[in-house]
């Protein structure tokens, strides 16, 4: 099957696009937007892809190659990450600040979204530090930190203007997910319950953590109430307890992801915004 290669970058104009662009030596391209090229009509390697990729990412502009007929009207739903995804933080990185413990949580939560520690193992030994800290710490940083991603309500917008259902699916926390339901109009979130009594939080965590493996079933469960196949999902995600619902889905989406996860992915918007998914999709 032909490929066609999106090339785009919030600080690209078309020529730097067409530069990046004349490397694959296509026999057409077509301006998407102002920072968006694509590219049609070429001998597709993983050689080019190769070099495309790294010219492109010297050059600060995501290079991505996708099936020539692949659209938005392939997929019915889109399944997303919260943390660093969806959202600009980690929010237990956030919730640990108020303890003055940032730094030691943050440390954890880096090197399991590098996939160098198990990622329910590192959730326990998080979540036990916030033990003693005051719910109402949890809403200051839904107020005063949480903001979403760079393109993230555009890209919702779209896709649920298509038809798509979205999923949130999250290592995080449901204090988060469920605000962020209310706020976006998502139709499915999952994530862990802190437990909390008399006012604080005693450090654990109610029922099974949702990990890389719970994630995966979620988006599966999903897509079977939705009566489509997994095939018909895009999942969204940046640490490796992200693959494994990536692994299930028809499009792979790394957003400001750790390296072993662009790795891997179908799709690695590095640069561009969460909207940048509806310029390769176009």
């Amino acid at each position: 099957m032909s490929k066609k290669l999106v090339l785009q970058g919030p600080a690209a104009d078309q020529a730097a696009l067409a530069h990046i662009a004349a490397l694959a030596r296509p026999a057409r391209t077509t301006e998407l937007h102002a920072h968006a090229l694509r590219c049609d009509g070429f001998d597709f390697t993983p050689a080019l892809k190769a070099q495309v990729e790294t010219a492109a990412h010297a050059a600060g502009i995501d290079a991505t190659f996708v099936d020539a007929d692949l659209t938005l009207a392939d997929f019915k739903l889109v399944a997303m990450d919260m943390d660093s995804t969806l959202i600009t933080i980690e929010c237990i990185d956030e919730i640990a600040d108020m303890q003055g413990l940032k730094p030691q949580v943050s440390a954890i939560t880096e090197a399991a979204m590098r996939g160098e520690l198990d990622f329910s193992e590192s959730l326990t030994r998080r979540v036990a530090l916030l033990e003693g800290l005051p719910v109402d710490a949890l809403e200051r940083v839904y107020e005063e930190r949480l903001r979403i991603s760079l393109g993230g309500e555009a890209m919702l917008q779209a896709v649920q203007a298509a038809g798509l259902k979205t999923l949130l699916v999250s290592g995080g926390f449901t204090f988060f997910t469920e605000r962020l339901k209310t706020r976006l109009g998502l139709d499915y979130t999952h994530a862990n319950v802190l437990e909390a009594a008399g006012g604080v939080l005693t450090g654990k965590v109610v029922g099974g953590i949702v990990d890389a493996e719970e994630k995966k079933r979620t988006v599966e469960r999903v897509c079977a109430e939705l009566g489509i196949a997994t095939t018909q999902a895009i999942v969204m995600g940046d640490g490796a307890n992200d693959l494994k619902m990536m692994g299930v889905s028809g499009l792979s989406v790394a957003f400001r992801a750790k390296p072993v996860v662009r790795a891997q992915a179908d799709v690695a918007l590095n640069v561009t915004g969460l909207d940048g998914l509806l310029a390769v999709l176009a």
